[in-house]
């Protein structure tokens, strides 16, 4: 039996509702019936009673093969599940006395990122006596944040978070 979002599809005699509102084999609505109705009609077209729709009132049943229904279910689930895209958090390390050259690595880096569609983190680490220049090196990140600017926007500004300072950036709808 195919598991559906954490719960069994009911089928055949595990339709237990007083009165449900059938659908036919090819679509057509049949009207409100007794389950048990529903389902001697079902069993004379060699075909299953299936509950789509447990929370209408009256719930919603269809008339169809459970196995040819089972198989459109995952088919559907498979091609949504393929054109969705989920987005990343990528993260950029620097240090407080980066470089320009490397800087520039790290921006293409990040912009590389951005046109993906990905988040991407950019952390100052401090060490050592760099822990007291703490609001001097604010700039590195604010000017990052800047060059991208025309692919990506600011999310959450820098932030102190221990030992490291941080801002992330996501891509322009």
């Amino acid at each position: 039996m195919a598991v559906k979002k954490g719960t069994e599809i009911e089928i055949n005699e595990q339709i237990r509702d007083r009165e449900v509102r059938v659908i036919g084999a090819n679509g057509e609505q049949l009207g409100i019936m007794s389950a048990r109705e529903a389902y001697m009609m079902a069993r004379d077209q060699d075909m299953d009673l299936i509950k789509i729709a447990a929370m209408a009132a009256p719930p919603v049943v269809r008339i169809a093969d459970f196995g040819k229904y089972r198989y459109e279910m995952l088919r559907k689930e498979k091609e949504a599940r393929k054109n969705q895209h989920t987005t990343e958090l990528k993260e950029i390390r620097m240090t407080p006395n980066i470089d320009t050259n490397d800087l520039n690595t790290k921006l293409s880096a990040a912009r590389k990122f951005l046109e993906k569609g990905n988040k991407v983190k950019v952390a100052l680490r401090f060490r050592g006596r760099e822990m007291s220049r703490m609001n001097q090196s604010k700039h590195i990140l604010d000017e990052f944040a800047e060059q991208l600017s025309d692919i990506a926007v600011l999310d959450k500004p820098a932030k102190v978070e221990g030992r490291n300072m941080a801002v992330v950036i996501s891509p322009k709808k």
